[in-house]
């Protein structure tokens, strides 16, 4: 057998290009990760060694690593109840925005009712709107309907607050699905419902985990909105990025006890992204180029 001839145009890179870029990429990435390294092994860390060694110092034998940190800061500082409070705020914010922002992007993409296109460019203006100019009209809004200091007030917020991103970015991916499917879907006798929950939801899959994503990454390391929303003096409702803006107040320079802190901040979003990261990049370039 004879090989195939090379597309026209096709040229193949040298290997030591290849390897070039693998190696600029790996450098990237490890200056990238120095920062997280160091926060992890400081939160190892007792409090004489972090104050009188660097970071790369506890690397190389011998070690003396010790969960304490992570169990004052847990136990006494109340982290441990912050870190549930942050789940009942973001898992339902998130849901709530993602499910609503789907329905409102599948009416404006395929279904006809007056000033559809008007309601959109509106929706899609509010982005430009400064999150902070909303805060004291809304808590006014909330206060008066006797839910202000709750999760719900949180809830109700910050679907209000991802709304314009999420049904631009929702409206234009579902815009770009097959539309035969949908006109097939009608003649069988299928209604709006049916063809939202049965086709447009399946065939939105990676854009929903992107959103899903952003949502979750934005609503957990959200300080203002509950700050303003629940109050600092609520602190039974309190989620952990304010919890651990007052650890930064109340422990002065201990700053082991707010390395372990940190890190218990940051290591669910570094789950979900991690679990979810094979629809981000596809959820995305699809939401900005169909529609």
């Amino acid at each position: 057998m004879t090989a195939m001839p090379r597309a026209a145009g096709a040229v193949r890179r040298p290997i030591w290009t290849r390897w070039g870029l693998h190696a600029v990429l790996l450098l990237i990435m490890a200056i990238w990760l120095i920062p997280t390294l160091a926060l992890l092994v400081n939160s190892f860390r007792p409090s004489a060694e972090v104050s009188s060694s660097g970071w790369w110092t506890a690397i190389v034998p011998p070690w003396d690593f010790t969960l304490a940190n992570y169990e004052h800061v847990l136990a006494r500082q109340g982290l441990g109840q912050a870190f549930i409070n942050s789940l009942f705020i973001t898992i339902p914010a998130t849901v709530i925005s993602v499910m609503v922002a789907a329905i409102a992007a599948y009416a404006f993409a395929w279904m006809d009712f007056p000033f559809r296109n008007v309601l959109f460019v509106i929706v899609v203006g509010l982005l430009v709107v400064p999150l902070q100019s909303t805060l004291i009209p809304v808590l006014r809004l909330l206060a008066s309907t006797g839910i202000a200091g709750t999760y719900m007030a949180v809830w109700l917020a910050h679907t209000g607050y991802g709304l314009p991103f999420a049904v631009y970015l929702l409206r234009n991916y579902m815009g770009g699905l097959p539309k035969e499917v949908f006109e097939s879907a009608a003649i069988d006798g299928a209604n709006p419902m049916v063809a939202f929950f049965r086709l447009a939801l399946p065939m939105s899959v990676p854009v929903l985990a992107s959103l899903a994503i952003f949502q979750f990454l934005f609503i957990w390391n959200d300080l203002l909105v509950s700050l303003i929303y629940i109050g600092a003096t609520n602190s039974e409702y309190l989620p952990l990025t304010v919890v651990v803006a007052n650890l930064v107040n109340s422990l002065g320079g201990e700053t082991h006890y707010l390395t372990a802190a940190a890190f218990i901040t940051m290591a669910l979003p570094l789950i979900v992204f991690l679990a979810l990261q094979r629809y981000f990049v596809r959820g995305i370039t699809g939401g900005a180029v169909k529609g």
